[in-house]
């Protein structure tokens, strides 16, 4: 790396409030899901006319929006009950192009701000041995812009684990597909640890994914810190002057 070049990057200073309200989130997310999930409310039941039943061979195909359109929901329901006791006050759902699922806005204790949490909710299968492997998350200068523009963004990988079944209905041919949610994990981005972030040139300015979304390290770092990891990263991968290119066309660099 050209060190005078990069001593002139601009790098984001989070709050020292980060951490709390990182682990506030994430804490919130992960007890509504298991709540969910303890409780039983965490089957998708899906009515066809097909003899076999659902194709479970290819199911992973199919099955990832509605896990997702499940948690939506289940934050929901949460975000209308006024008072409730994981601070969850709103609920948005992203737009097509959006790099979220999904906008979770908590009032935390301690924290006098309310705290958003851009979501990414990702449905892996249960007996696919491939599901979860090196998922994209989002693109390399996207992710920068956002920490650039706000030093505490909080970016959240929501991994969703689920299993389906079949069952015949009736006599007359009706099977039930039924999709179930069975484990889940939480993910800042920014603690991913380094050997669990990967970084892939194709499509755009590249993509970061997770190793593997089933079992990845945590490393605390600050806002600074992961940007420099990921600058590491494409540079290792492109060099340095395609991430020059970049950095001016984004405005990385200090002017003199």
């Amino acid at each position: 790396m050209n060190n005078d070049i990069l001593k002139k990057r601009k790098l984001p200073k989070e709050s020292k409030l980060y951490p709390k309200m990182s682990d506030g989130v994430c804490g919130a997310i992960r007890n509504i899901i298991k709540e969910a999930i303890d409780s039983g409310n965490n089957k998708i039941f899906i009515r066809t006319n097909l003899k076999r039943g659902l194709p479970l061979e290819n199911i992973n195909k199919v099955a990832g929006p509605f896990v997702e359109a499940w948690a939506l929901e289940k934050f929901e329901e949460i975000s209308d009950q006024v008072g409730n006791k994981y601070g969850l006050v709103n609920v948005e759902a992203g737009k097509r192009l959006d790099p979220f699922d999904m906008i979770l806005q908590f009032k935390l204790k301690d924290v006098d701000d309310y705290v958003s949490a851009n979501v990414d909710a990702k449905a892996t299968a249960e007996d696919i041995l491939t599901s979860g492997k090196s998922p994209n998350i989002t693109s390399f200068a996207r992710i920068r812009n956002e920490y650039l523009d706000d030093p505490d963004y909080i970016f959240l990988v929501l991994s969703l684990k689920h299993k389906v079944f079949s069952e015949k209905a009736d006599g007359e041919g009706i099977t039930n597909g039924i999709m179930q949610v069975n484990s889940y994990h939480v993910y800042d981005i920014k603690y991913v640890s380094a050997k669990d972030l990967n970084y892939n040139p194709a499509l755009g300015t590249g993509q970061m994914q997770i190793r593997d979304i089933h079992y990845v390290d945590e490393e605390r770092k600050t806002a600074e810190q992961f940007v420099k990891m990921i600058d590491e990263k494409y540079i290792k991968s492109k060099g340095l002057k395609p991430w020059l290119k970049l950095a001016e066309k984004y405005q990385w660099i200090k002017k003199d």
